[in-house]
């Protein structure tokens, strides 16, 4: 078990960069990639699937209606060439354009459509949901039974979505410990659960990966 004082200034960080996404909100479409470094490394999707993930996130807002980025928040996240979109449109016809267009993205393998049809959330309902989403990976490493490398948390309205390649040990505790963070409202499980050999031979094959650099 970590303790807090090692958690504490992870949280922040992660605090810092979730309240950056949500501010970016507010123009419309948030774009959620993948990130670089050291988690590359640890993440279990290819690189050149981190690479697809982040191009997808970047090509959304083109593939967009413009007058439907005005008339909306949406968030796009990308996760192993699969698309979860969550925020707010207008109206139930707005929300299928916009899964159907997201849907048109080179190597998108598949789309998760959470919109909700109300109006757009206030910069304090995203910057609270900011703020549960670093809860949730702040207890993901005091719990020490998942990697918050492994499972990406999006937060919307207070129902936490959990992406990520997971065996079914790690689903179960990721999804226990946001179902027990404070504030979550619902938890929303769009995991991919592979067997332990399946984790085994990624994870072998990324280690490869990075031996060879």
């Amino acid at each position: 078990m970590k303790s807090f004082a090692l958690a504490r200034p992870i949280l922040w960080c992660l605090m810092l960069g979730m309240t950056m996404s949500a501010l970016y909100g507010c123009f419309g479409v948030a774009l959620v990639g993948t990130a670089t470094g050291v988690k590359a490394i640890v993440d279990r999707r290819s690189l050149g699937t981190q690479a697809d993930d982040t191009a997808i996130a970047l090509k959304a807002g083109n593939f967009l209606d413009q007058e439907v980025r005005k008339a909306s928040n949406i968030n796009v996240t990308s996760y192993n060439r699969r698309v979860l979109l969550t925020g707010e449109v207008p109206d139930e016809a707005t929300k299928a354009q916009v899964g159907r267009d997201i849907a048109r993205i080179e190597n998108v393998l598949g789309v998760w459509n959470e919109l909700v049809v109300a109006g757009n959330s206030n910069l304090t309902s995203r910057a609270n949901d900011s703020f549960i989403t670093s809860k949730v990976n702040a207890r993901f490493i005091d719990a020490d039974e998942v990697s918050a490398h492994h499972v990406k948390v999006v937060t919307e309205n207070g129902a936490v979505f959990l992406l990520g390649i997971v065996n079914s040990r790690e689903a179960a505790a990721a999804i226990r410990v946001a179902r027990t963070t404070s504030g979550v409202r619902k938890v929303v499980n769009v995991l991919t659960v592979e067997s332990d050999e399946e984790i085994n031979r990624i994870e072998a094959n990324i280690t490869s990966a990075a031996d060879s650099k």
